[in-house]
């Protein structure tokens, strides 16, 4: 049975992608009952139960809940409108052993996917976009200041935040110690820097050193009875905003030698970026018989805009996410980041990640990913697909500026994805991929997002010198 159990963990997890729960957790119930499985299968199985968990937190909404909440926005929706947007998966949902059960987020994102839904609301539909999200005059003064002085690092801002986590009044028992993660800033030359760390509470903390990928401040607290527990960090960095001048006609291929040195960043990475049959045919269907690197970036940088963005399901409950943005007909952030990525990869441009919050002069901020790819002789210059081709810009470095440029309103947390914690959790993450809001664990395991929640907040402070 042993030899078999590893074959197990592939074989639910495809099962529970089917919507077959029942028998795959039969299955990994029988199996963990086994005396001979092994730590690391075991460990597997029992995430894939977790999944389960996870994915009806996301999908809680019965056919009739589904049809009501579209007919406060609808009110004279037709079945078979509701059953087309159903079958085409535009309302997202999931058989789960014979009964269909509809996205949370579905009936929103809707709107946002399907022009005839949207053209059949009785209100408008208000989208909760980021002021960077169109042309602006900061990215006109960004843009200047890169031609006028002939730098890449430009119109910085200083930034004070507070990330803070409040954990739910008896999540775990009286005096048991919460762990808590906060996410926190590396020091990147020419993006973000002179990061001071200012407070914490409880004021004990401990910072993850600088090479850490996914970078933290690590707090402990103990439980107290009815009431809830908050975590907070403070600091202040310089962020700078990216704008990078490129003549399309000077990009090279790579050499031998830098292929070789970026191996890591043009190869498959398993499970979420994967050079699969249908990643290959739309590559080569966006792509054609372009050769440049530049305008092959451009082609496929396009081509991800185009997904539209909706709101995402966890990214632990998905088991290969850019195949998932390649085929849900809508995507977020990271899903779009993750797809252009492995897209890059196979058309043999290095690509890597990058992630934090984004924002503003006013009060909106939120999570979000972004990246950054390779172009010879320029370097790795960032990337944000999902901010995406300003069209109609009347400066066309403006219209490109998020293939090669970013604003200064983001502040990354993260360098790569899924990689480990200082000091390592124990149990589960909440977040599998990505690592923006935090994590919390206790003795007992992992505290998931219904457990707890998060809060940031920050404050545009002059510029020394500006």
């Amino acid at each position: 049975m042993a030899q078999a159990v590893p074959d197990a963990v592939q074989r639910n997890a495809a099962r529970i992608d089917a919507g077959q729960f029942a028998a795959a957790r039969a299955e990994i119930d029988a199996h963990l009952a086994a005396a001979d499985i092994d730590a690391d299968t075991a460990r597997a199985l029992e995430f894939q139960r977790e999944r389960m968990r996870r994915i009806r937190l996301d999908f809680t909404l019965s056919a009739d809940q589904a049809r009501a909440r579209l007919r406060e926005s609808i009110p004279d929706l037709r079945e078979d409108e509701f059953q087309r947007w159903t079958a085409s998966n535009q309302l997202e949902h999931m058989v789960i052993d014979g009964t269909p059960y509809y996205f949370n987020r579905s009936v929103s994102n809707l709107f946002r996917v399907s022009p005839e839904a949207l053209a059949r609301r009785a209100t408008p539909f208000r989208r909760n976009d980021g002021p960077m999200e169109n042309a602006n005059a900061y990215h006109d003064k960004a843009v200047a200041e890169a031609r006028a002085g002939g730098r890449t690092s430009v119109a910085p801002r200083r930034v004070r935040v507070t990330q803070a986590i409040t954990v739910n009044a008896d999540a775990v028992p009286a005096g048991e110690t919460l762990r808590a993660w906060i996410p926190y800033p590396r020091a990147l030359p020419g993006q973000q820097e002179d990061i001071r760390f200012l407070s914490s509470a409880p004021s004990t903390h401990s910072v993850a050193p600088e090479s850490t990928m996914q970078r933290t401040v690590y707090l402990e607290q103990p439980a107290v009875a009815g009431k809830p527990t908050t975590f907070s960090i403070s600091y202040e960095l310089t962020v700078y905003g990216q704008h990078h001048r490129i003549d399309p006609d000077k990009v090279v291929p790579l050499t031998a030698q830098q292929r070789e040195d970026m191996a890591a960043q043009l190869a498959e990475r398993p499970p979420h970026m994967a050079f699969t049959d249908d990643l290959r045919a739309f590559s080569k269907q966006v792509v054609g018989d372009e050769k440049n690197p530049y305008r092959i970036a451009q082609k496929l940088f396009q081509a991800v805009d185009r997904i539209p963005w909706g709101g995402a399901r966890e990214y632990s409950t998905i088991t290969n996410i850019s195949d998932y943005a390649l085929h849900a007909d809508h995507a977020d952030c990271g899903q779009q980041t993750l797809l252009l990525m492995t897209l890059l990869r196979l058309n043999g441009i290095p690509s890597k990640w990058q992630s934090g919050m984004v924002y503003s002069d006013g009060s909106y901020d939120n999570l979000h990913d972004w990246g950054a790819l390779y172009l010879a002789p320029y370097g790795w210059v960032p990337m944000d697909v999902t901010t995406g081709q300003f069209k109609g810009a009347r400066d066309a470095e403006v219209e490109w500026f998020y293939l090669g440029g970013l604003d200064a309103y983001r502040i990354a947390f993260n360098d790569d994805f899924g990689t480990d914690f200082v000091p390592a959790k124990q149990h589960f993450r909440s977040e599998t991929v990505d690592s923006q809001r935090g994590e919390v664990e206790w003795a007992g395991g992992n505290l998931y997002f219904d457990q707890w929640d998060y809060a940031f907040r920050a404050q545009v402070l002059p510029v020394a010198g500006k």
